[in-house]
């Protein structure tokens, strides 16, 4: 469903008024992954790591189940995180989307840092019987190894899971994340579960560090430390899910590991109306110290509903969660690119799209998620607004 309705939002509302000709595209799908051994992926991130400003539909990672049904070779892996390695990913921006005029659930911004590499996510793992597990380090300069664990496994079946979490890039998530708050006027917290898992430590230390030496005195000078006793605060996870859903005047972001910052705004998604209501971008740095941003919608690809379609069933798609993600990487381009002829022209665009968006919604004429059995159907929404840029620019 969500490749249909981009497709009609970049020949509606993109191609009339701006020149794609040099967009680079690549097809991620399960078929074209199997088809090309995942070589397409590999392409997508070459070119990424290249253009810096990257916009991604969602995409579908295949179960045992999906793999049998559509024929594919493998269940191949989700393509999120050979981008994270490829694009050397920092952090996971992940926002709250705000129309003037509707309250969807926080009434001010919230905003997310979600640690892009480590954790779960890249565990080694295996299921075993009775054993012995030991974990050693093995130091790169050649000295003796050491014993991190020893454990012993007496029940019949037990997963044995192995991660880490490289810290050496947390200073610069401090510092994108602490830059963003400011500008958003949002007050920061920075969420571990340290107390128990004693190894997250280095996190909260880290931002501590950063936040310090670079940002204490421009976040007291806005008033966004007065209700925090003047410091910067730390929340165990376990507050952390308590405080999103009592905190609905939003103005606050919050900073956390991988799989914390992953759970974290799955909530702060079903607080704010849905996952189609939240942003997430991928911040990685190239090695010319420009950032690598990759933009794509919190939500999935709602095959349900491109079923009903196919069955010719009435839908009504709020693309606004895509729109934003494209918004993003075209105004990210833009500003990779200040001297070209089209950039100031691009940012113009992209922010009367999004302006056509929140009046049709504020009008009642959304689709039905927002304003109820009333509202449009997805083609009927993309023609209003195609209608609405067609006014704005003359055509």
């Amino acid at each position: 469903m969500t490749e249909y309705v981009m497709k009609l939002v970049l020949e509606r509302w993109v191609g009339p008024y701006v020149d794609t000709s040099s967009w680079e595209h690549y097809d991620l799908s399960c078929k074209a992954r199997d088809d090309s051994e995942d070589g397409v992926l590999r392409d997508a991130v070459t070119a990424g790591a290249r253009l810096k400003a990257i916009f991604k539909e969602p995409t579908i990672t295949p179960t045992e189940v999906q793999k049998a049904r559509l024929g594919l070779k493998k269940a191949w892996g989700s393509p999120n995180g050979a981008m994270r390695r490829g694009w050397n990913g920092v952090t996971i921006s992940r926002d709250t989307i705000h129309i003037d005029g509707l309250e969807l659930g926080f009434k001010r911004p919230v905003l997310f840092e979600r640690h892009a590499v480590g954790g779960e996510y890249s565990a080694g793992h295996g299921t075993f019987g009775p054993g012995k597990v030991t974990t050693t380090f093995t130091p790169a300069d050649g000295s003796a190894p050491v014993t991190v664990v020893e454990t012993e496994l007496k029940d019949a079946s037990n997963a044995v899971v192995t991660y880490h979490n490289p810290y050496d890039n947390v200073p610069e998530l401090g510092r994108i994340f602490f830059e963003r708050c400011l500008l958003h006027e949002c007050v920061p917290y920075v969420v571990t579960k340290k107390t128990v898992f004693k190894w997250q430590e280095t996190f909260w230390t880290k931002m501590k560090e950063v936040f310090d030496a670079e940002f204490k005195g421009r976040f007291a000078k806005a008033g966004l430390l007065d209700g925090t006793g003047g410091e910067l605060q730390h929340l165990i996870s376990d507050a952390a899910t308590m405080q999103i859903v009592k905190w609905t005047d939003g103005g606050f972001g919050m900073a956390a590991h991988n799989y914390d910052g992953d759970m974290l705004t799955d909530e702060v998604a079903q607080v704010h109306k849905s996952p189609g209501f939240i942003t997430s971008n991928l911040v990685g740095k190239a090695a010319d110290g420009s950032l690598i941003k990759e933009f794509e919608a919190s939500h999935g690809t709602a095959a349900d509903m491109d079923e009903a379609r196919m069955r010719g069933d009435e839908t009504s798609f709020n693309p606004l969660g895509m729109v934003e993600a494209l918004i993003g990487a075209m105004q990210h381009a833009a500003a990779l690119n200040p001297a070209h002829e089209d950039a100031d022209k691009v940012v113009t665009f992209t922010n009367d799209m999004r302006r056509v968006m929140h009046k049709l919604f504020r009008e009642g004429k959304g689709t039905r998620d927002l304003c109820g059995p009333t509202g449009l159907t997805t083609e009927a929404f993309i023609d209003a607004a195609a209608a609405e840029l067609d006014a704005t620019y003359g055509k």
